[in-house]
């Protein structure tokens, strides 16, 4: 039965035939043009420092999504008042810098408020700018106060006073005034609402957003001065800032930097030692060596045409050339496996056209589907994601074309050196095997080749993918095993998918170690029990005096107050039910528009909350409510707060209703992180089939291929989950590069497979191996070498990246080795004939 499809895959081979020879006959030409390409494109480096784009708003979270669409409504209708400061009231995270103040046993006695005391004293005495620059002059106000800190107002700054107050908990009557100490004392003991201990205390120091430039200097002065651990005995504390988060993710791309050296070191060592023949004129040393400088090559190119051109350079693009540089000389074991294969004694432009006709297709199939893969990846929302898929996808194409050009014009050169028999590092002629004393036959001579086959002796390694890998696997209790195997690979792989987790931590964007971290731990310990007040905004004129309108925001608020995680004990009241008293109070019927809003103005000045409501020539264009969350601790919380939240909002269809928190920019992540990774996966799947369909000559086989796409990424995500990975937008990029690397390697093998002239399924699966599977491995390996320095980076991102590199490259070579030769024996119509030899 035949089901071939040469019509596409054969012209393609004979024009690389051309190409081959071409680039044969002109080596020298092949192997500058890059050179001064690069040398050109190259200095597009010099733009590097402004392409960078490292904001972790604008990178990591999505391009358009609904919570800075309710940003920018907030922002257009309620202003911040710069002399009456409300944290609650903020549509940005705001401009601060905080302690955590953690004590072994009850931090509530006079030793410890002492010392509190102390630290709060101490940053109050910050200056930067020379002096110029102090809190007092910087910080945000209420009246012509700064911000303080409840809890030391409480005790006017007496730490003995602590000691003799039975503090409420979470609300305690303060001059007059209900005020709340939830996220100011943590890790609380309550014994009939009194505070019997207490293990933290959170203090905020808020600085006015009126001068960026000042409050960065002094938020710098700060981590400066808590960096060098002030001297404390009852105490521990921890401190953040508003600009931490940002200043650490930017130091994490400089720590990859030294990384480089070693990635490229090992790469061209390993490329070295598994290319290395005793024979002195075979001997591949310096072949391997300009491959993996091709793949820098490509690397500089990319990199550089792109920064011309004013693409932004985001920190995930660090990894890339990790990356690359697997892709590059994994084209290159690719290469020199076929030209070993071709006769020695032909001309080296024909030895390279005949290599180019084998390999090149092959190295296609794999180059488009990665770069089309990447490429794909530009549909995603997350910036970061963009960006990483633009440079690498770039890279992956210049990669290829210098694996035609550059590479194979050295291979050629090595072909000429090999051809006059001179030896591999002198270039000196030296006599042929048995043209010398026993003796001498290491290093004084060389050019060995098989006789039965006119090519090169192949490296025993692949001799043991013929002689005993190959037929072990095509033996019938071994595909029973394998079929066993990957039953349990797909069983585990399963259960990770149903353990994994959305959304990036963002404690994850600092290095480890970092005192960012240590905030955050605290933070998780001490302070989870209370979320965010969540804005509840009425958009546009909303009858306030019309009971039939009242009744129907009542119920939509109440509806609000009723959801898990929102407690409804705590709800302040809001301006409108204020408003209703205050009528009450001066007789006043609010049910009359025109007395309701003459009488708005007076109220909001004197009750202070002007800035709830936009009441603007006479109308009231919006105004909010709050709503108290709690018990948001994992991004499970997150997700299903945000979820609900919305959903209330929508089915409030009488009030048109948006619910708003700054957290929430960050929260959004979590509505398209699902749905845009199912999407890359699957178009790009569907466009690897097209690829397979069109390239390699069978359309069963090319299935395969797409099986084993879908195979690896669903054991990648599993097993990433078990590896504590989530799914956030990091690693949604290394799914995007699951997808070109799971092509790799199973097309490969499939190409092989299809175009063996053997007669039956289990031979052309050994002949595969024995053309493919030495060059796979060195691949993997080569790849693993290439990204396993970052396994010790302190940055999650590169980590993570080491991770899920790990899995694709181990699961890749798994399925084009082991899993696809013996489905390709099983089932399917891959040769001239039946395949009558299954199991």
């Amino acid at each position: 039965m035949e089901c071939r499809t040469h019509c596409i895959e054969r012209p393609i081979s004979r024009c690389f035939g051309g190409i081959g020879r071409f680039v044969g006959r002109y080596p020298w030409v092949f192997l500058f043009i890059p050179l001064l390409v690069s040398a050109g494109l190259g200095g597009g480096f010099y733009y590097l420092e402004e392409r960078e784009a490292n904001d972790i708003e604008d990178q990591f979270t999505p391009v358009n999504g609904p919570a800075k669409m309710e940003r920018q409504f907030v922002q257009e209708n309620f202003n911040m008042s710069d002399s009456d400061f409300s944290y609650m009231r903020l549509d940005t995270e705001g401009t601060y810098a905080s302690l955590i103040v953690v004590s072994k046993s009850n931090i509530l006695t006079k030793l410890a408020f002492n010392e509190i005391i102390s630290l709060d004293r101490q940053v109050k005495q910050i200056k930067a700018g020379d002096g110029q620059i102090s809190y007092e002059s910087s910080c945000a106000t209420i009246g012509r106060s700064c911000v303080s800190n409840t809890v030391l107002d409480i005790v006017n700054y007496n730490a003995s006073k602590i000691e003799d107050i039975s503090l409420t908990f979470p609300f305690y009557k303060f001059q007059s005034k209900s005020v709340f100490l939830g996220t100011e004392i943590g890790g609380v003991k309550i014994t009939s609402d009194n505070i019997e201990s207490a293990e933290a205390i959170r203090l905020f120091y808020f600085l006015r957003e009126d001068n960026s430039t000042r409050n960065e200097l002094w938020l710098k002065a700060f981590i400066e001065t808590l960096s060098k651990e002030p001297e404390l005995k009852e105490v521990s504390v921890s401190y953040f800032t508003s600009i931490s988060r940002q200043e650490e993710f930017e130091g994490n791309s400089k720590s990859v930097i030294p990384f480089f050296s070693i990635t490229y070191t090992l790469a061209i060592t390993f490329s070295i030692i598994s290319c290395m023949r005793l024979d002195s004129v075979r001997n591949k040393v310096w072949v391997a060596t300009f491959g993996v400088l091709s793949a820098g090559l490509a690397v500089l190119s990319s990199f550089g045409m792109l920064l011309y051109i004013g693409m932004p350079f985001a920190m995930t693009v660090a990894t890339a050339p990790f990356l690359i540089l697997g892709i590059g000389v994994d084209n290159t074991f690719i290469m020199i496996s076929f030209w070993q294969r071709t006769h020695v004694h032909d001309s080296v432009e024909d030895r390279l056209a005949e290599t180019y006709k084998e390999a090149a297709v092959s190295i296609t199939i794999t180059t488009l589907t990665d770069a089309l893969a990447f490429y794909i990846g530009l549909m995603t929302p997350f910036r970061s994601v963009q960006s990483f898929c633009m440079y690498t996808s770039t890279a992956v194409l210049f990669c290829y074309l210098y694996n035609i050009t550059f590479f194979g014009a050295f291979m050629a050169l090595n072909g000429r050196r090999e051809k006059s028999n001179r030896h591999w590092l002198t270039c000196m002629k030296i006599p042929k095997p048995g043209d010398t004393p026993e003796h001498c036959k290491v290093c004084c001579m060389g050019g060995a080749y098989d006789k039965e086959t006119g090519a090169e002796v192949p490296m025993p390694v692949n001799d043991l993918f013929k002689e005993y890998y190959g037929p072990i696997l095509t033996n019938s209790y071994t595909k029973v095993l394998v079929i066993l195997l990957y039953a349990g690979y797909l069983a585990g792989s399963i259960y990770g998918c149903r353990q994994m987790e959305e959304g990036i931590d963002l404690k994850n964007l600092a290095a480890d170690g970092s005192y960012v971290g240590n905030y955050y731990d605290d933070e998780d310990s001490y302070f989870s029990e209370y979320g965010p007040n969540v804005m509840v905004v009425v958009k546009g004129e909303y009858l306030y005096w019309d009971e039939t309108s009242l009744s129907n925001l009542d119920a939509c608020l109440e509806r609000f107050e009723s959801l898990p995680n929102v407690n409804k004990e705590m709800t302040t009241p809001s301006w409108l039910q204020s408003y209703e008293i205050f009528g009450n109070q001066s007789d006043f019927n609010l049910k009359d528009e025109k007395i309701f809003k003459e009488h708005l103005p007076e109220f909001l000045q004197i009750s202070g909350f002007q800035q709830d409501v936009n009441f603007t020539n006479g109308s009231i264009y919006a105004s909010r409510f709050f709503i108290p969350t709690v018990n948001i601790v994992t991004s499970v919380d997150e997700k299903k707060l945000l979820n609900e939240l919305r959903e209330t909002a929508e089915k409030c269809e009488e009030v048109p209703l948006l619910v708003y928190h700054p957290a929430f920019i960050y929260y959004d992540q979590y509505a398209v992180i699902v749905s845009n990774t199912i999407q890359n996966v699957a178009v790009a799947t569907a466009a690897m089939l097209v690829i397979s369909l069109l390239l390699i000559p069978n359309p069963l086989c090319s299935l395969w291929v797409t099986f084993a796409i879908a195979s690896v990424i669903v054991g990648v995500a599993g097993f990433m989950a078990l590896w504590d990975v989530n799914l956030d937008s990091i690693s949604m990029i290394n799914l995007v590069i699951c997808i070109g690397f799971s092509v790799d390697f199973s097309a490969h093998i499939s190409y092989a497979f299809v175009s063996s002239s053997k007669p039956s399924a289990n031979e052309k699966a050994v002949e595969a191996l024995f053309s493919l599977g030495y060059p796979i491995v060195q691949g993997a390996v080569s790849t693993i070498l290439g990204v396993v320095v970052l396994s010790a980076s302190k940055s999650y991102i590169f980590r993570t990246f080491f991770k899920i590199m790990f899995l694709v490259i181990l699961f890749g070579m798994v399925h084009g080795i082991v899993f696809i030769p013996v489905f390709l024996t099983l089932f399917g119509c891959c040769g001239n004939k039946q395949l009558d030899d299954g199991l």
